[in-house]
């Protein structure tokens, strides 16, 4: 008989075990038992941990409605059964479960029978055969088992054999019936039996040489076991050779792959120096990128697909060889050739180390954050790690605003700089608390460390942050008059009710959680908060998607007539590529931003703010560094575009940057470390047991696929997406289309004229792609660093606990920056900048035709 209900819907505290209440009681009292064994499963303990923590009232309610039903469930038993209670995992101190600390990995224990009882015997259990620990919170030490001895032990009561691969000992008070133990003796020998069998049969086939290295000690065990004379060292002995068993076959199992570990090693090193040629490649080619690309891919896929090859042969060669090569297959084999075939063919045609200044020129800010994982406690502390090195990203550019030629460019750079600090060190404020930080850490991201609802402050800063978030951008765009076209309507109209939705389903999910409306609000708050978040996202994916698409320019033109000339006056042009990419990155934004619980949330707009500022940084730098250029020229024409170009934005000119004076790898690092910080910043570790649930339920009231697992999934490594995606904005903040004029001859044969023809910088889109490269560039050399650190301290006492989950957190942040820079560049720059050509490739008649452009 089964009878079963939905486990996934956290929310619900009361359907399952409500169901399993309705159905228990009526067999516990059918008089013909028509029940063996009876499990019924009550889940409302778990979902009150994981929706409000373990000090909210529900959790006091729940816990009190679990003791009646004990207490009816013993008065109901009758002399023939055994009752077991047992929790199948803990939680720690927010209610939570997942990790590997000692309060979710414990759980409690309760038998109890009213029969006679089952031990007769007046000695004590031989203390050989018991295991005691002390628990968090407690001085005094307890009895403790494992969870696989549960499982041979009621086989044993239940008169059934034990499973043939199950590797626990049965728990020995249940069989110590008399002071011989001859109870306790016959079934340890059945257990010690069915284990030395299953081992025997598992030496036997095609892994059993696994064991070869533990065998040795399994026989000594057995044998030592087999030879006691008295019943108290058979019992010891028997018990010691199952847990031998146990430790040997763990061992085993838990073994690394120094072959596979290295070949890892090589493609990520290799593939980080592949990336860095193609990075010093497209530096050198500058306008000329393009062709240069297109020359090397080719080659590299062609030499990716013979690697590929290779590879596949060396697997047919290292058959002959199992014993020294041993755990590969032939997709190993041929994706380690092609990798490596291909990123060699790229190192090898653009050597990345071009010169000196090159090797000098490598950031310590990123060799720092990549060694820094060597070490367990800079690996648990790397949320306090990171804003420092933010900041001090940030240091060499503020040091430049000490020296800009103007003052208006001074005033930038640092008050930009501050700013950029100031939000840096408001987002740190924010903090959850992983176990090795105790007791040295003081969660505020929730209302408390047993708690997952948010401070009351967030709530009240919701709305105000959400309504205020798009005037801060559209003051920033401001700047260079580049609020026009679509910013008029994407902001107000598009990104505004989505963030404020955002907002509000998080309050109403506070409201929900914390009762504050009263019980009988709770079904309505939830339908009204499922479809604000399903409107929402809807909203601004859909309606701010296609707007953006059809008319993506932050633009404004007018056309005037003036003595006989024609005047196109064109107001956002200094930002023609900027600001339309920085539209398409407020779509996904507000993505972002509704996932997050009501602190991220404000996390985020920080971060948003801080971003901004630091683009203003850098095309303010970029100015200072043209305008020094321009002094050393001694070019008259140059010094007078620089300095209009960092004067009023209302009288610039559009400026272009000198090659010299394109991107550069340093300046990623400050955005690069903002995404990092914003995932800290948002309530995450990198830790398993910081996964936010809450967000699964946020387009439906149960566990919804693939809709719960893509709000997962965005909330946890959304902010890193979010600010890889940004990356181009580093190429494109502030840059207007470059002209050339070319001499074309008219088709007509008499009618001869010039044609004045806009054509865009290519750099533009060349930069973007470095911009890209970089920021992949980083997130890998953390990769790197991670794996490097887990393959070297792989028997690490904390490797499990510190270095393995960093690991799995680098594996998951590279992919959302690669996923993130892919969609930037393939979606966001390829439509801005075919759009900007369209709209400023203008062809004139032979009379000069005058323009404004701001």
């Amino acid at each position: 008989m089964t009878f079963p209900y939905d486990s996934f819907n956290v929310e619900d505290l009361h359907t399952v075990d409500e169901g399993v209440i309705t159905h228990l009681f009526p067999l516990l009292k059918d008089q013909s038992k028509p029940f063996d064994f009876l499990i019924g499963h009550f889940l409302g303990v778990d979902h009150v941990g994981h929706r409000v923590g373990p000090d909210h009232p529900s959790m006091k309610a729940k816990l009190e409605q679990m003791n009646r039903v004990l207490q009816e469930v013993v008065d109901h038993l009758d002399d023939d059964t055994l009752l077991v209670v047992l929790g199948d995992h803990g939680m720690d101190r927010s209610g939570d479960h997942g990790g590997d600390g000692v309060l979710e990995t414990s759980a409690a224990m309760w038998v109890y029978s009213k029969g006679p009882p089952l031990i007769q015997a007046t000695k004590p259990v031989p203390s050989g055969l018991l295991q005691y620990r002390t628990f968090p919170g407690t001085t005094v030490e307890h009895r403790g088992i494992q969870q696989i001895d549960i499982l041979p032990t009621l086989s044993l009561l239940l008169g059934l054999p034990i499973p043939f691969n199950n590797l626990g000992t049965i728990i020995p008070e249940f069989f110590w019936r008399d002071n011989q133990g001859k109870t306790l003796e016959k079934a340890l020998q059945l257990n010690a039996n069915q284990i030395y069998q299953y081992l025997h049969v598992y030496r036997s086939s095609p892994s059993g040489g696994e064991l070869d290295e533990a065998w040795r000690s399994i026989q000594e065990s057995w044998a030592v076991a087999n030879l006691a004379t008295s019943t108290e060292m058979k019992l010891v002995a028997l018990n010691n050779f199952n847990r031998v068993a146990l430790s040997a076959c763990r061992a085993m199992w838990a073994q690394f792959n120094p072959v596979l570990m290295a070949m890892g090693l090589v493609l990520l090193g290799m593939g980080l120096c592949a990336s860095w040629a193609l990075f010093v490649g497209i530096s050198n080619a500058k306008s000329r990128w393009g062709p240069w690309l297109g020359s090397k891919l080719p080659v590299c896929l062609l030499a990716g697909a013979g690697g590929a090859a290779a590879g596949i042969v060396a697997f047919s060669a290292s058959l002959v060889l199992p014993s020294l090569l041993g755990g590969q297959s032939i997709v190993d084999y041929a994706i380690f050739g092609a990798v490596l075939a291909s990123s060699a063919t790229m190192i090898i045609t653009s050597p990345p180390l071009t010169s000196l200044r090159s090797l000098l020129s490598t950031p310590i800010v990123l060799i720092l954050h990549s060694i820094a994982f060597l070490s367990n406690s800079f690996t648990f502390w790397e949320d306090r790690i990171v804003p420092f090195l933010a900041v001090s990203s940030l240091i060499p550019y503020a040091v430049r605003g000490f020296s800009a030629p103007t003052s208006r460019l001074r005033y930038r750079i640092i008050g930009f700089s501050v700013l950029y600090a100031a939000c840096v060190r408001l987002i740190s404020i924010s903090t959850i608390c992983r176990e090795e930080q105790q007791p040295y850490c003081h969660v505020t991201f929730y209302a408390s460390s047993s708690q997952t609802s948010p401070p009351f402050a967030a709530v009240l800063l919701a709305l105000p942050t959400a309504v205020a978030l798009p005037l801060v951008i559209l003051r920033f765009l401001n700047f260079s008059r580049s609020d026009e076209g679509i910013a008029k309507t994407h902001y107000p109209f598009i990104f505004t009710p989505a963030v404020v939705s955002g907002a509000l389903y998080w309050i109403l999910e506070w409201a929900n959680t914390t009762s504050a409306l009263g019980a009988e609000w709770d079904t309505t708050l939830r339908f009204v908060r499922t479809w604000i978040a399903r409107f929402g996202f809807t909203w601004v994916l859909l309606m701010g998607g296609a707007l953006w698409f059809i008319v993506p320019l932050c633009i404004h033109i007018t056309v005037k007539h003036e003595a006989g000339q024609k005047q196109v006056e064109v107001i956002g042009y200094a930002n023609a590529f900027g600001s339309p990419y920085l539209v398409f990155w407020t779509i996904l934004l507000a993505v972002v931003y509704s996932t997050s619980q009501l602190p991220g949330q404000l996390v985020i707009s920080l971060s948003t703010i801080a971003l901004l500022a630091y683009l203003e940084v850098v095309d303010s730098v970029r100015d200072v560094e043209t305008m020094e250029m321009a002094f050393r020229r001694a070019k008259p024409s140059d010094i007078l575009n620089s300095a209009r170009a960092s004067g009023d934005p209302a009288a610039a000119k559009p400026k272009s940057y000198d090659e010299d004076a394109a991107f550069k790898f340093g300046d990623v690092m400050p955005v690069a470390l903002l995404g990092l910080h914003a995932f800290y910043g948002t309530g995450h570790q990198s830790t398993i047991s910081s996964i936010q649930w809450k967000a699964a339920f946020m387009l439906s009231s149960t566990v919804a696929y693939p809709w719960s697992a893509l709000t997962v999934v965005i909330n946890s490594i959304g902010p890193i997406f979010l600010f890889a995606m940004a990356a181009p904005l580093l190429a494109l903040w502030n840059r207007a289309p470059e002209a050339t004029v070319a001499d074309n001859s008219s088709q007509n044969g008499d009618d001869k004229g010039r044609q004045q023809e806009l054509e865009l910088d290519t750099r533009a889109k060349g930069d973007s792609t470095l911009a890209a490269l970089s920021m992949m560039i980083y997130y890998t050399s953390l990769l790197l660093g991670t794996s490097v650190s887990a393959a070297v301290l792989r028997r690490h006492l904390m490797v499990w606990k510190v270095f393995a989950p960093r690991f799995m957190a680098g594996v998951l942040g590279l992919l959302a920056v690669d996923l993130g820079v892919l969609i930037g560049e393939i979606v966001g720059v390829e439509r801005v900048t075919m759009r900007v050509k369209d709209t400023f490739r203008i062809t004139s008649s032979p009379h000069p035709a005058s323009k404004e452009l701001q």
